[in-house]
């Protein structure tokens, strides 16, 4: 099972690195994660160069498709070639997006009637696009997820996870990835964001 984690260039280094690396913990297990970027380099936020693992073609071939956040998210949606890239299957595909990433999904109107979770910079345009916005860190119907807040990217990779391989793998890499001494609380609060996330409105 491939992991396509769209980067884009402006990217947010917390969400695409944490999802991608926690989720690249279960590749003994066959699933793995690719930073899948339009160009092939790009460059964050903070001004970090990354070379892409896959080219953004890749999201049609994966199973998993997460879109990463940044400051040009803006930029993004308004640019219907590269828009036009991202040819998403919301029937055959799990679909995540973390803060920004709230953007990309309400253009390719996948957040139809459904609320979604973003970080409080983006919530303003994210609502402009007709989405009911969550005071809340995840949310998933059915195989399409959104997260709120850089480290709430934990809950998305922990969402990926779970629905791939199941709850014990999940428990796994957080455990291992926990701060010492607070590994039983880092493993259930992760567990409930995302149970509650998909419990919600339902």
């Amino acid at each position: 099972m491939q992991v396509a984690v769209v980067t884009f260039d402006g990217f947010n280094e917390l969400d695409s690195f944490i999802a991608s690396a926690l989720i690249n913990r279960c590749r003994k297990d066959g699933l793995e994660a690719f930073i899948t970027t339009p160009t092939p380099m790009v460059t964050s936020m903070n001004g970090v160069d990354v070379t892409g693992q896959r080219p953004m073609e890749f999201v049609t071939e994966a199973d998993v498709v997460l879109i990463g956040s940044g400051v040009k998210a803006r930029e993004v949606i308004a640019d219907d070639r590269l828009v036009s890239r991202l040819r998403l299957d919301p029937s055959r595909q799990l679909i995540g997006s973390q803060c920004s990433g709230a953007l990309v999904l309400a253009r390719l109107g996948l957040l139809d009637g459904m609320p979604a979770c973003t970080d409080t910079k983006s919530r303003p345009f994210v609502e402009a696009r007709d989405v009911t916005v969550l005071d809340a860190p995840f949310h998933a119907e059915g195989n399409i997820a959104t997260a709120g807040g850089c480290l709430a990217s934990q809950y998305l990779a922990t969402w990926v996870i779970t629905k791939t391989l199941g709850e014990d793998a999940a428990r796994g890499v957080l455990d291992y990835v926990a701060p010492v001494g607070e590994n039983r609380a880092t493993v259930e609060r992760a567990l409930r964001a995302v149970s509650t996330g998909q419990a919600a409105l339902h």
